[in-house]
Parts: C-alpha cells; structure tokens; sequence
C-alpha cells in the first residue's frame, strides 16, 4: 500500500513504506503553526535580520545607561562653546563658524556633535526608542481598529459594510504622507484632549489612522468568504450570538494573516513617522528622532555629513531587518500568500 507524507515532514515515501513495514509507528503530523516554526527556521536570512532588529531594539533600550554612564550627557544637553579630545588635540564642539566636530571614536561624542552642540550618539539611541515606540503604538492602532473594521464590515454586509468601506475608501484616497502631514498639523496645532502639543502619542495616532485601510480591506475580503464556509453557518444553526461567532469562529481564522501584518505595518510605521518628523510635522522638540535628526543634520551639509549619514543608516538598516524577517514570517506561514503593502 503507497503512503504518501504530509508536507513539510521529513519521511519520504520508501521511508514511511519501511516503517509501517517493521510495525514501527509513524510520527503524528505536524500542526500548521510547527510547520510555519520549522521554514522560519531554515529560513537562515530572515532569522538573521530579526537578530539585527532585536539587537537595534536593544540597544535602543539602554538608551539611558549610555547617556549617563558612558556619555555623560542626555540628548537634549548642549555645549557648543566646549572641547572634546580628538587625536591628542583639544578641539572645539563646534567651530567659530558653525562646524560641529565629527565622529571622536571615544566614549565622548563617539558619532560627533550635531550644529547645537548635543552628542549625536545619544540622540541616536532616545531617537530610536521614539521611533519604535511611536511604531509599536501606531501598530497596535492599526492592527486593532483594522481587524475591527474588517470583520465588522466583512460579516455584516448591507448597510454596515457600506459605511465602513466607503469611510476607508476616504482614508485610502489621500497620499500617506499627506493625510499625515495634514493630521498630525491639526493635532499638533488644535489637539483633542491629550493629543496636542510635542507628545510622542500625537505622530502615533496619525500613523496608526493612515494605515488603517491597510489592513482592513485585505480582512474584509477574507472574512467576506470565511462568512460562507460551513462551520460558519453550523455556528448559526446552534443558536450562536453574533459576537460569539466573530471571536470564536473568524478571528482564529485570522490569526496568521494579522501575523504577517504585524511587521510590515511596523516597518512602514517607522519610515512615515520619520518622513513626518522630516517635515516638521512628526515628532516635535526637544523630543529626538531619527527623522528630525536627518532633518536638522541637512543643514550641516557637507561640512558634517555625519549627521544625516548616521539616522539614515539605522533608519534603513531598521526597517529593512523588519521587512526581510516580515518576508520570511509571511513565507513560513503561507508560502502562496500574497499579502503586500503598497499602493
């Protein structure tokens, strides 16, 4: 008798065939979430990049024991007339005509000052927590009310999915980064209730509203035929409350699609906050991030290139580590999967 293994596991034909020969026992198969574990693990680039945006995250954590510990300084402590020791030599912070000095290599200033005299390593690492934090925020914003809208409009239909649909038509139609730039103005400026002024929530809100459709059209669809499956409508006959179907029925169905969104929601967060900050509507001072510091190191030009070398190069290597390990966590999980965010 042929037998056939499952895929993803690791007996052959002719292997399984010999065991159920000698009576021995095959191995139960693998569950989808075992399987999706195993590709990531061969998956040897993708697990590498992930080490990479732990280690970013981590570092960026220790933000605080490098500023008072190895520094000296916070991001925001500012001493242009002062010297630092470069190659032997006392040399200034920043020069008579506005140079600030570059990379000392040593525990003081490592990566240089910026034009105001602040240590740019530091700023690097409290402008990296800002990042993430306003990234992880915005995500979860997202994740939540897109899964939410999704669902809702998805098993409801009518008149429900109209409203909700053409509200993310709307929000889909503008630019991101002009929906941004024109929220997190008006939030900035007007505010509603804490959401005004210089606080790191305002740029999370915006982002996280600007990727709502991304999220919920593609669960809308997805729900769309899961609301047609039979178990669905075995649920129904049981007397189940909608709600009571939506949890226990759709969203585990969900799951590994909202999964795969998870990073790349993330690593597009992290980049549009930061071109929001470039343009002065993101992240405001005296609070650092990498897109106000690649705004203000455009000044220094080329005198201090430095200063936009060095965020641009962590803005970079942080979201192409989270987008090639978000790759290969959509690969693990459904290698036919097509999900993509791109306009």
């Amino acid at each position: 008798m042929a037998t056939t293994s499952a895929p993803g596991t690791e007996f052959s034909t002719d292997l399984a065939d010999t065991l159920i020969g000698e009576g021995i026992e095959l191995p139960p198969g693998l569950g989808p979430w075992k399987l999706a574990a195993r590709r990531l693990r061969r998956n040897k680039v993708s697990l590498f990049f992930g080490g990479v945006f732990l280690v970013i995250v981590l570092l960026c954590l220790l933000a605080p024991v490098y500023a008072h510990y190895v520094a000296h300084h916070g991001p925001a402590a500012e001493d242009i007339t002062g010297k630092v020791n470069v190659g032997g030599k006392p040399a200034d912070i920043v020069s008579p005509t506005g140079i600030p000095v570059g990379p000392t290599w040593h525990s003081k200033y490592f990566l240089g000052a910026d034009a105001n005299g602040r240590d740019v390593a530091v700023r690097l690492l409290y402008g990296g927590r800002n990042s993430l934090e306003i990234g992880a925020v915005a995500t979860l914003i997202t994740i939540l009310l897109g899964v939410l809208v999704g669902v809702l409009a998805g098993y409801f239909r009518g008149v429900t999915d109209g409203i909700l649909t053409r509200v993310l038509d709307v929000i889909w139609a503008f630019p991101a980064v002009l929906l941004g730039v024109s929220l997190g103005v008006a939030l900035a400026v007007g505010g509603i209730g804490p959401l005004k002024g210089n606080t790191l929530m305002v740029p999370a809100v915006v982002v996280g509203i600007v990727y709502i459709p991304y999220v919920g059209k593609p669960v809308r669809g997805q729900v769309l035929g899961l609301r047609e499956r039979e178990f669905i409508d075995a649920a129904r006959q049981q007397g189940l409350p909608h709600w009571r179907i939506m949890l226990s029925e759709i969203l585990p169905n969900l799951f590994s699609t909202i999964v795969v969104f998870v990073p790349l929601i993330l690593a597009n967060a992290i980049l549009l906050e930061a071109g929001l900050s470039y343009l002065g509507a993101g992240v405001q001072p005296p609070n650092p991030s990498w897109g106000t510091m690649i705004s203000d190191g455009i000044r220094t030009i080329p005198a201090a290139f430095h200063n936009v070398l060095v965020p641009g190069i962590m803005l970079v290597l942080t979201v192409m580590s989270i987008n090639v390990f978000g790759d290969g966590l959509r690969d693990a999980l459904d290698p036919r999967s097509k999900v993509r965010i791109a306009r």
